[in-house]
């Protein structure tokens, strides 16, 4: 036998094989389900739609706006009944934002592992003159770093709170660790007029978008394909944005 054969086959032997990458699915929703938005607010067959569509997509992490703090509970079980995190909005007086039904109002993440992450949330420096104040949600892992956040109508002031979204993950993506942002971020990708969200993003993150306001932010992982998941029962589509890790 020829020696290079031999020496492939010896280090076949005695070398691990290199990890397959394997997919990893992000789903960013907006379901419009406080009750104060009646134009766009259709109750329970919000969250049975939302239910079929991840029932359907399977993510492994699922970002959510315009929420109640129970629906995180009434999505669980379509996500393995995995960890949660929320955090709502906020009045200028830092009270939460309610829903009609009095639940808190805002922003929440569901993984479909069970295990515990650390969660961390924030209020952001720059806000509109409006009654919401914006803020982010986060969970960390040893191995990922996830936030999920809404941000103002007004479009420069989107724009600070996008960088500082970014700023808030961007060393822990510097170091490696895979990082997502995902949220309704009110910015567009080159639009005819106001800022474009492509201007928030840095190295080592790279963006993908519905063709309007929700996008997923994202580093040190790899990526397969976006899906724009039309739905009913909301003003927005869903955003399934599929990706890799080791």
């Amino acid at each position: 036998m020829p020696i290079y054969l031999v020496l492939a086959l010896v280090l076949a032997a005695v070398l691990p094989a290199a990890a397959e990458a394997q997919e990893f699915r992000v789903l960013q929703l907006n379901l419009c389900h406080s009750g104060v938005n009646t134009s766009c607010y259709h109750g329970d067959a919000t969250i049975q739609e939302a239910t079929t569509v991840i029932t359907a997509r399977q993510p492994h992490v699922l970002s959510l706006n315009e929420i109640c703090r129970n629906d995180v509970a009434l999505l669980a079980p379509a996500m393995g009944n995995g960890f949660s995190a929320f955090a709502p909005a906020r009045r200028p007086d830092g009270t939460p934002v309610r829903c009609t039904n009095g639940d808190e109002y805002g922003n929440g993440l569901i993984f479909r592992s069970p295990a515990a992450g650390t969660v961390f949330s924030g209020q952001y420096a720059t806000q509109d003159s409006g009654s919401e104040k914006r803020v982010y949600v986060c969970a960390e892992f040893p191995d990922l770093v996830a936030c999920s956040t809404h941000l103002s109508t007004t479009g420069n002031v989107a724009m600070a709170q996008c960088k500082a979204a970014i700023a808030v993950l961007r060393d822990r993506a510097v170091a490696g660790k895979p990082a997502v942002l995902a949220g309704d971020f009110n910015l567009k990708y080159a639009p005819l007029f106001g800022p474009d969200v492509q201007d928030c993003n840095v190295a080592p993150f790279f963006r993908k978008g519905d063709g309007s306001v929700q996008h997923v932010f994202a580093a040190n992982v790899g990526f397969v394909r976006t899906e724009v998941v039309g739905m009913r029962n909301t003003d927005h589509p869903g955003l399934h944005v599929v990706l890799t890790r080791p």
